[in-house]
């Protein structure tokens, strides 16, 4: 794990994309099968690879116990260093000492045997499982003889690596690696859900040998933002296909000989929380993977996505609450199609197919689209009336020969959404981001006033701001942190509470009752709209604002 801890650590001091890839090409190029496998997933900053259900179940409270078993380290210095980074590998990395009672550990700790010992902690099972989990820990911090190998592995660990890679990079430097066209590498990665065998295939020689892993999530293709206006000069010269932006939840499904498993945005399992929409598309003959919609529905109407939060995390649904809350899931693509991947299809070659695959029923739906060959801002404006309408967010245009491409936001891909409203917040505390962002303070919790001036915390945003605002703004967050006795008694650990100075407005499509903050209230979708210089923390808006806005929601919904 040396190599693996260098090469991250000069990943992480480059800031050029370019370099990142060729530095860990270079690593990729001297690793065997076994090894590459490992640490291309640990590269990607996950244990395991996407399509391995397996977790280790290890939180971060644990780590530093063992840790401290290990090293004998004082509380004192880990509270210190890990208030300066947020980062539990880079805050007990440094402690690391020749361990207190020392043992003999006869491996040597490469991606290869800590992969190993990553399986042996995840299949830990029964009454003693922690106990189990905690002791293969052990073995793994003991076999860690230098502050840098402990720094990353705890990085890897906890699933946060933080030297600014994206998935995507970990693909180039493979495919710069082996000499290995990239887009065959997304294709792979795409089918079988593991960039270790997509790593080894690129270096035999083999990615056309890989399948689609049913049960295995693709990526999500994203759409970028469009505001509702009098021009829309990104559809000009081409064809679109125009869809209702459905406000509920977006959804992939696979099926495969009957077997259906449905995931989220963040690629989780949750399949049981909708049990009907598994049911009905276990009906279908042919083995699919879906994109789509689940919505609330009645009589043949979306409702609001507040409706569908009750549904939202459940891991039992009752009948009663089937009945409470119905469901349908609305289909807008086809993903792939028994063996065959499908996303370089033009989209309107992949609506044809999902158009003879089934009918509508009561759970499942196939999204109605229209055809703009040459649309006018009016027809657009007048469509996007039409869905708000039937109840619903907004627009979806789609380039007529788009390709499905996971992860990305482009110009393929258009959502034509209207804001709710705006308002005026207070940063109370911050925290640090991910990928590109990891070394920067990005992610804002924020809070309106409260009676008697209490602030109150009602949302949090990372995106809105500038890459260079965000720098300015971090080393301010780091000088005026609060200290431990004024801090808010529901400050999360990974958050750094911060003096409320910097004014923020923000933005948000839903507003809705919520336990999560202490408002009582939750914005969906908050985007920062800009740094409020000109007003001071006393300006803010109040909860009472807050509370006027969610009526007007409900009155216009109703």
């Amino acid at each position: 794990m040396e190599r693996f801890a260098q090469t991250a650590q000069r990943i992480a001091s480059n800031p050029g994309k370019l370099e990142k890839i060729a530095v860990l090409a270079s690593y990729f190029r001297a690793l065997d099968d076994a090894d590459l496998i490992a640490a291309s997933r640990f590269f990607t900053g996950n244990p395991f690879a996407a399509r391995d259900r397996r977790t280790l179940s290890i939180g971060g409270r644990t780590i530093v116990e063992v840790a401290r078993r290990v090293w004998g380290f004082d509380d004192a210095a880990l509270g210190s260093s890990y208030r300066a980074t947020g980062d539990l590998g880079a805050a007990l990395g440094p402690l690391v000492r020749p361990p207190i009672d020392a043992m003999l550990f006869y491996d040597r700790l490469m991606p290869a045997t800590l992969d190993v010992l990553f399986g042996e902690i995840a299949q830990a099972s029964g009454k003693h499982a922690n106990r189990r989990r905690e002791a293969v820990l052990e073995r793994i911090l003991r076999a860690c003889d230098d502050s840098m190998v402990a720094t990353y592995v705890i990085k890897i660990v906890t699933g946060d690596l933080r030297v600014g890679l994206r998935e995507g990079l970990v693909l180039d430097a493979i495919a710069s690696a082996f000499d290995a066209d990239g887009a065959w590498v997304r294709r792979g990665l795409m089918a079988c859900g593991d960039v270790g065998a997509v790593a080894v295939a690129a270096k035999n020689g083999s990615l056309d040998e890989l399948r689609v892993e049913y049960g295995t999530p693709i990526g999500f293709m994203l759409a970028t933002p469009v505001s509702y206006g009098e021009t829309y000069t990104e559809l000009a010269g081409d064809a679109w296909l125009v869809e209702d932006k459905f406000d509920g939840v977006r959804i992939q499904a696979h099926l495969r000989d009957g077997h259906v498993a449905l995931f989220s945005r963040r690629l989780n399992d949750v399949t049981a929380a909708y049990p009907e929409v598994a049911a009905a598309l276990a009906t279908l003959s042919r083995d699919a993977i879906f994109d789509g919609e689940i919505v609330a529905i009645r009589d043949e109407r979306v409702q609001p996505f507040r409706t569908l939060q009750t549904r939202l995390q459940r891991k039992i649904v009752d009948e009663s609450l089937r009945a409470e809350v119905p469901v349908a899931y609305v289909v807008f693509d086809l993903l792939a199609l028994d063996g065959d991947l499908l996303i370089d299809e033009p989209l309107t070659r992949r609506r044809e197919r999902l158009a003879d695959l089934f009918a509508a029923g009561t759970h499942l739906k196939l999204s109605p689209f229209d055809r703009f060959d040459e649309s006018t801002p009016a027809q657009v404006n007048e469509r996007f009336e039409a869905a708000r309408a039937r109840g619903n967010e907004g627009l979806m245009l789609k380039r007529a020969g788009a390709p499905y491409l996971p992860g990305r936001r482009g110009k393929w891909w258009l959502k034509l959404k209207r804001e709710l409203s705006t308002l005026d917040v207070v940063v109370v505390a911050v925290e640090w981001g991910h990928g590109k962002r990891s070394a920067v303070l990005s992610d804002y919790t924020f809070a309106v006033r409260g009676k008697r001036g209490a602030l109150l915390t009602i949302g949090k945003a990372y995106s809105g701001l500038t890459d260079s605002e965000i720098a300015a703004l971090t080393p301010w967050f780091l000088d005026h942190r609060l200290p431990l006795e004024q801090q808010r008694a529901k400050a999360r650990s990974h958050e750094i509470p911060v003096e409320p100075k910097i004014v923020l407005e923000v933005a948000f499509d839903i507003i809705a009752q919520s336990d999560l903050h202490e408002s009582g209230f939750s914005l969906r979708f908050p985007r920062i709209v800009r740094i409020r210089d000109d007003k001071s923390p006393e300006d803010i808006d109040t909860i009472e604002r807050v509370v006027e806005i969610y009526r007007e929601m409900l009155t216009r919904e109703g």
